[in-house]
């Protein structure tokens, strides 16, 4: 849709954009976010990638005709209706609990489990926790540009089982959403992306965010994942298989604080330019959870120098490589978040390393041999690019023109890995987070000016 649309606004060339079955309701979003609401979405017949003489046959006999229709006919003129005020007070239904969780399953306003209703009551408690006025827009968050008001995201902290006090971290997540440069807006990809959240400051050891053993799933976090969720659906306009066309879906979205008081270095907050005494929130997403190695000390290798080795093989082992090695201004740069638990941070930081030294050893040792990457363009990617022809627009560097079993760096560069400490106390394990199409995103959580008289529990 992005070519369509630059071609539409820009150039003034009328555009139609090719999708696959299931995908039509994805290209409309995607061109009302853009702003060419009327370009027209062709549907191919079937999967791609399957057979090459059955792609062609389909493409001359059924999509061409298909396009053609599509930019000669005329367009009909949209009728919009009246714009009307929404009142965010109105009660949308009544009912036992069971009733009401009916209601929101059918109505697509749940992920599928239970949620708390979100009474008058409840939402009105929440709004003693801010000091911004209930219809105040927040945000407008894509895909369906709707708008994030105080009121609406208490209302999705309340389904999601959230605490009240937690109404100012929701209102800077919903901020940290609606910056370009998480780009919100193509998180519906196939690969299954999936929104996380994590905490830096006071305010995450004030309300009860785990930073420790088995940290998404204790204390604070698992609501607060689910709140993350559920204004991504509600606020946001992603709908598993209408608009977020994960193949194989999506696991709950998640939650976790960064561990302050075992971080042998500055912590993550700090390391961006807040006070320490500021607390932060941060959105990333990731397409993956998976094994989490363990670094073990042994008489030809010390402790630092496995884990610094790990690091690079999971970077290479996590994310689809081809797409981590692009640069340059036309390609989706992604970024790699690796949580160390704390005995793996110690031992690097004893070691001498700090996270810079981190950064770069990954970005120099973060290798393939250049086969492997045409491999994976070829067959894993449906890239139409070669790599000599990457190179000429600039999205691989002049650095990829080597020989076949020369080896080529697929970090892009040391600004775009992050790394957190987080997890198990006791443990020695590496958590590597590749995102997708997104950049980690922070903004500060400010507190209403009464915070330290309201309760906390």
């Amino acid at each position: 849709m992005r070519p369509a649309a630059e071609a539409e606004k820009i150039l003034g060339i009328p555009s139609a954009v090719v999708s696959l079955p299931g995908f039509n309701m994805v290209g409309q979003l995607a061109a009302k976010a853009a702003g060419v609401p009327d370009t027209p979405v062709v549907e191919y017949p079937g999967a791609v990638g399957v057979d090459h003489a059955e792609i062609r046959d389909k493409i001359k006999n059924v999509l061409f005709e298909r396009i053609v229709n599509a930019l000669t006919k005329p367009v009909k003129p949209r009728v919009l209706g009246k714009a009307t005020d929404w009142d965010s007070k109105k009660i949308v239904f009544e009912g036992t609990f069971e009733q009401v969780n009916a209601h929101f399953h059918e109505m697509d306003w749940s992920d599928g489990l239970p949620v708390v209703p979100p009474t008058l009551e409840r939402v009105q408690e929440f709004l003693k926790y801010t000091d911004r006025n209930p219809d105040e827009v927040i945000a407008v968050l894509p895909q369906m540009n709707l708008r994030a008001t105080a009121w609406n995201i208490a209302a999705n902290g309340v389904m999601a089982g959230c605490k009240p006090q937690t109404m100012p971290i929701l209102i800077a997540m919903v901020e940290a959403l609606a910056e370009d440069k998480y780009n919100l807006d193509n998180i519906g990809t196939t690969w299954g992306i999936v929104p996380y959240v994590f905490l830096n400051g006071p305010i995450a050891r004030e309300l009860g965010f785990n930073n420790g053993q088995g940290l998404i799933s204790r204390g604070a976090n698992p609501s607060f994942g689910r709140a993350l969720g559920l204004i991504i659906r509600n606020i946001g306009g992603y709908r598993p298989g209408k608009n977020q066309m994960g193949t194989f879906g999506y696991p709950i979205n998640f939650c976790f604080a960064e561990n302050d008081e075992l971080n042998p270095w500055e912590p993550y907050h700090v390391e961006k330019g807040f006070d320490r005494n500021a607390s932060t929130v941060s959105v990333s997403t990731t397409m993956n959870w998976g094994f989490q190695p363990s670094p073990y000390t042994r008489d030809d290798m010390s402790g630092a120098e496995v884990a610094l080795k790990q690091l690079c093989r999971d970077a290479l082992r996590k994310p689809a490589f081809a797409l981590f090695a692009e640069r340059g201004p036309v390609s989706f740069v992604n970024d790699i978040t690796f949580v160390l638990s704390p005995p793996v941070a110690k031992v690097l930081a004893d070691a001498g390393y700090s996270k810079d030294d981190i950064r770069k050893y990954i970005c120099e040792n973060t290798t393939v041999p250049r086969k492997y990457l045409e491999f994976e363009l070829a067959y894993t990617m449906a890239e139409v690019h070669t790599i000599e022809e990457k190179i000429k627009l600039g999205t691989y560097p002049p650095e990829f023109d080597v020989g076949p079993d020369d080896p080529i760096r697929v970090m892009p560069g040391p600004e775009y890995i992050e790394i957190l400490v987080a997890g198990d106390p006791g443990r020695n394990r590496i958590k590597t987070l590749d995102s997708g199409y997104t950049r980690v995103t922070t903004k500060e959580i400010k507190l209403p000016k009464n915070w330290a008289d309201l309760p906390k529990s």
